[in-house]
Parts: structure tokens; sequence; C-alpha cells
């Protein structure tokens, strides 16, 4: 064999004979740090025995070669048949095919020997547990007993005497329990609150339970503090919206919580306990309205339905509260743009429902103000009005269902006791809201706007006052409102007071003022014709304020002579003069001054 010539190449030692790919490396910085004597004895070393060495490595290498190849047939060999046998024995696992162990070349079967041993171990077969009958909600309240009902509230009651909450929850533990059978199945409440009217749902689920266990709950829910009774129905309406949430396909990351939180009663019992609870106690739901007005969770069109179905439980206890829940928390709503008709018709008929009853007139104006708060407060009146009057182009099929039940409620937004001090905080809300819409350019919603404003001038003279600050601002409201009280003066007259004449006359000539100097100021365009419009009113109103006066004068003097007494007037008779001079000149506020003074003296 030829000797091996070997040459330094970038740190490799290589060969130009036969080296079957072997490489050895070699480091030259070493090498240069040697010296001279210790590198003329390496060349002469490595010159002296370079064809021995090569001879000697290309042997053993080869002999290497040789037995690798030989390991990686039998490898080859003990593979095929491997997966020869895979075929006729299943349980086997296969062999592991790289052919090379965790140390030199040795093949280790081992992981393969431990997946044989698992394949082989039979499964053992699962027990199947036992699913409870599936039954209808009806056949399941039918196997309450309302004395077992009674004495487990009973216990209930002693047991967590001190904790009014913790005996709601036993309550609604009761219920889950006797209609844990109940599947979602005979109690899809998602699809049926969603396709069936109010007049259907009202009546779920309370119309299957039977009537004794009805009225062992209501005595027993009776004697439970409104308090607990408000977070009790908060917790019942969470635990329906996270069921919504779950059936409808939340998100993940707030499906799994839901669900968890859910599960944890009976759907069917929560629906059933809640309901009993707001039917005999409303206030339940009242203590809460501002809870679900202000918390986003409870709002958006698909948490409605069961928010207007609440409503209407406590509605079938005391339609006030009823309407009082309507009118604060879904009437706002009705004109929001993110609410579709679907939503408007489904809040339009449980107003509908609240009205039909026979006695809601009777009810509601007797009742409008109840526990210091209105059932529709000034500022829910106000959306009522332009919901019933919207332009033209704006009227839409839920319009005339607004003026078939406007003028019900209208009568309810103005109920109340005349001159008390809380009717006349509520005058003066409606008069500013309602002198504003009658200058909108809307006609239908201007005169009935008007009309707001005299009624509101006519139960609180101090609305006159008020009047005069907004006169210029409210110009062509204004004019509407003087020419809709010239229209109706007959009818509006003769609920005035002398003190309301008076303030009201004072009222027109104030205005007139503001006219007179509005003229003189160069008022121009339009403003300069609604300024003329209005002063041409307000003299029509105070030439009938006097003329309408005469009357209002002989009674007073008459009141004043009885209160007098002749001998006061005989003793006085410069003041009888002054009198009678007043009474033909028709000038009312030196008249009462002059009865004043007469007296007095």
């Amino acid at each position: 064999m030829d000797q091996i010539e070997s040459v330094e190449y970038n740190g490799f030692e290589t060969t130009n004979g036969t080296d079957h790919g072997w490489k050895k490396v070699v480091y030259p910085k070493r090498n240069r740090k040697q010296k001279p004597s210790d590198q003329t004895t390496t060349k002469t070393a490595a010159n002296g025995t370079s064809g021995a060495s090569s001879n000697g490595g290309d042997n053993v290498f080869r002999s290497l070669e040789e037995k690798a190849e030989d390991r990686h047939r039998r490898i080859l060999a003990a593979k095929k048949a491997a997966d020869d046998s895979d075929d006729s024995d299943p349980a086997r696992s296969k062999r592991r095919s790289n052919g090379y162990g965790d140390e030199g070349y040795g093949f280790d079967d081992s992981d393969g020997e431990k997946e044989n041993s698992k394949a082989e171990v039979a499964k053992k077969p699962k027990v199947k547990k036992e699913k409870k009958p599936k039954v209808t909600l009806a056949e399941a309240a039918d196997k309450i007993d309302a004395s077992n009902l009674e004495a487990f509230l009973l216990e209930a009651s002693e047991s967590y005497a001190s904790q009014p909450e913790i005996q709601l929850m036993r309550f609604a533990d009761y219920f889950g329990r006797a209609l844990s059978g109940v599947s979602s199945s005979h109690f899809p409440w998602v699809k049926t609150f969603k396709e069936s009217p109010l007049s259907k749902l009202i009546d779920i689920p309370l119309s299957h339970i039977p009537e004794a266990v009805c009225k062992t709950s209501a005595d027993w829910i009776n004697q439970r503090p409104i308090e607990a009774l408000g977070k009790f129905v908060l917790w019942a309406l969470d635990c329906i919206l996270a069921d919504l949430a779950v059936q409808q396909g939340s998100a993940k990351g707030g499906k799994k919580g839901a669900q968890q939180h859910a599960t944890s009663k009976s759907q069917v019992a929560i629906f059933v306990t809640v309901a009993m609870v707001l039917r005999r106690k409303p206030d339940a739901l009242t203590n809460v309205l501002p809870t679900l007005r202000e918390n986003p969770k409870y709002q958006g069109q698909d948490k409605l339905p069961v928010i207007v179905w609440m409503m209407a439980q406590a509605s079938q206890g005391d339609i006030t509260v009823g309407l009082y829940c309507w009118a604060h928390n879904l009437l706002p709503v009705v004109s929001s743009k993110s609410y579709n008709p679907q939503s408007r018709d489904l809040i339009l008929q449980l107003v509908e429902r609240i009205l039909s009853n026979p006695k809601a007139r009777t009810i509601l104006v007797n009742g409008a103000v109840r526990k210091g708060e209105r059932l529709i407060p000034p500022p829910s009146f106000e959306i009522l009005m332009r919901l019933t009057f919207p332009a033209s182009s704006a009227r839409v099929k839920a319009t005339e269902r607004f003026e078939a039940i406007y003028p019900l409620l209208k009568e309810v937004s103005l109920a109340g006791v005349p001159g008390s001090k809380a009717m006349k905080q509520v005058t003066q809300q409606i008069f500013t809201s309602a002198l504003k819409a009658a200058g909108e350019g809307n006609a239908g919603l201007a005169k009935e706007a008007a009309a707001v404003t005299i009624w509101a001038i006519t139960q609180n003279v101090d609305c006159c006052k008020h009047w005069e600050n907004l006169y210029n601002e409210n110009l062509e409201a204004s004019v509407t409102v003087l020419k809709k009280l010239i229209d109706e003066w007959k009818e509006r007259s003769v609920k005035l007071s002398p003190a309301d004449t008076l303030t009201l006359n004072r009222t027109m000539k104030s205005l007139r003022l503001k006219n007179e100097e509005a003229l003189e100021g160069g008022a121009n365009g339009a403003r300069l014709s609604l300024y003329k419009d209005a002063d041409k009113s307000c003299k029509v109103i105070s030439g009938k304020l006097s003329s309408g006066s005469g009357v209002i004068k002989g009674v007073a003097i008459v009141a004043v002579l009885a209160a007098a007494g002749a001998a006061a007037l005989s003793a006085n008779p410069e003041a009888i003069t002054e009198l009678k001079e007043q009474v033909e000149s028709w000038d009312l506020n030196r008249f009462t001054e002059s009865v004043m003074t007469a007296f007095k003296n």
C-alpha cells in the first residue's frame, strides 16, 4: 500500500491516500509554540513512521467499518422480523429501528419491550352510571309536598335565624332537589323566552306549581327582610344570565366559570323561586333597579326578555311597582337606537298588560306617588311625550301603540296634590322640558307640549316667573304657548284663582316689555316676526285678564268688607272712596293694594 502523505490545511490533517472519510484534527497554533528542537524531532518521527501508521490505521478503521456494517445488517434483519411478527401478534409493540443504543453502537430495545407490556394489559371495562329518569316540570312539581316544604323552611329559619340570605339559599336548594329531574329539553327557557309573547311568559313556570306549594312559599317569603330578598333576586338573575351566556356559546374564558355558576342549582328551580319572591314582595325588585340600570352586565337586548319577565312577575303582585319599573328602567331605552323593533314590542307588551287591568286607572292615578317617588318621573314623561308625538317622517309601527297608552300615562304623570312642595318641583321640571319641546318645529309635539306648559302654569304660578327668565331663549316656543293659551282661554281661565290671575297679568306685562326692548333694539328677520306675534298675543291675554277681573274684584271687595266689618270701613271713609275708584279703573294691582291698606287701617 502506498505511503499516505499528510497535508496540513486549516487545522485539519488530510491524506492523499484512501482515508475512508477520516480526518485528524491538528492545532497549528500549538505547533508554532513548540521549540525548534521539538519540531524537528516531531517531523522526523512523523516521516519515519508515516507509512506504517497509514497502513495500520487503514486496517484498523476498515475493520471497524466492516463490524458496523455487519451490525447494521443484523439490525435491519431484526426489524424486518419484528414487522412480520406484528401482523400475527398485534399486542407486540414495534421494535426500535434506528439501530443505535444510548452507548456506542449497541442495539437497545428496552422501550419496545415496555410498550409491548403496556399493550398486552387488557383495558378494564367502564362502569356506566345509572341516569336519573327525565320528567316534565308538571310531573316533578306534583311530587312536592306542601307540608314537607313547610317543615323544611321552618327548620331552615331556626337554624339560620340571623342569616336570612342563607335561609333563601336553602329555599332555592329545596326546589333545586325537588325539580332536579327536569332536564333542559323539558324546560327550554331560552327558546321559549325568545319566541313567546309576554302573555305566555308571565305564567312560566309557576303555572305548573301546585297552589298549596305557592301559598306555603309566599307566606314564608313574606316574613323575610326586603334587603335579603333584593340580594336573592340579583343572585337569581346572575344565575339565569350565566346560563344564557353558556347556551348562546359565549367565549371560552367566561363560559367555563359561567357554567360552574349556573349549574349549581336547577335552572327551573331558580325561575320558580325568584317568581315567587317577586310576586309576594315586588319591592325586592324596585330596590335593585339602580343596579340594573347602571351595571352593564344587566343591559343588552339578549338580556331584555329576562328583565321584562321579572318586571312582569312583580306587576302580578302590584301594578304600581310594575309601572314604576317600566318607567324608570325600560322606557328610557325604547328611544335608543341600539334596541330593535322586537325589543320595543316586548317593552310595550309589559305596559299594555299593566294598563289592561280593569282597575288600572284608579290604582295608578291614586298611587302616582309611591313612597315619595313618582311612578313616572318628569324625565320619563318627556320621553313618553316625544315617542307619542314624533315627526311625521319618524313614525313607526309602535307610534300608534304609544298614542293609545299616552292619555292614561299622562294622567298618572301629572297627578299629585296641587300646591304641595313636591308638586311644585314636579311642575317646574315639566314646564321647562315642555316649553323647550314646544319650539322644536314639530307641529304635533309643539301642540301637546304647549298644552302641558299651560297646565304647569295653572298648577304652579311660580312657573310664570320661570317663563320670564326663559322667554328670549325659547321665543318660538313662547309664541306657540301664548297662541294656545288664547285658543283655550275659556277652559283655562276658570282654573285661575285671583292670585293666579294677578301673577299671570304681571307676567304678560313683563313679556311685553321684553318684546318692546327687542323691537326697539333692532331685532330682524325671523325673530322680528316672532317678537311681533308674541307681543300681539300678550296684549290679547292682558285684555282678557282685565275684562274678566271685574267679577274677581267684586268678590274680593265683598270678602274684604265682610272681614273688616262695617265699623272698620266707616272709620276710614277715604279707603272706601279709593276702593270705588280702583273698581272703576279696573287696575287690579292697585285695587289689591288698596284693599290691604283698608283692612290694615
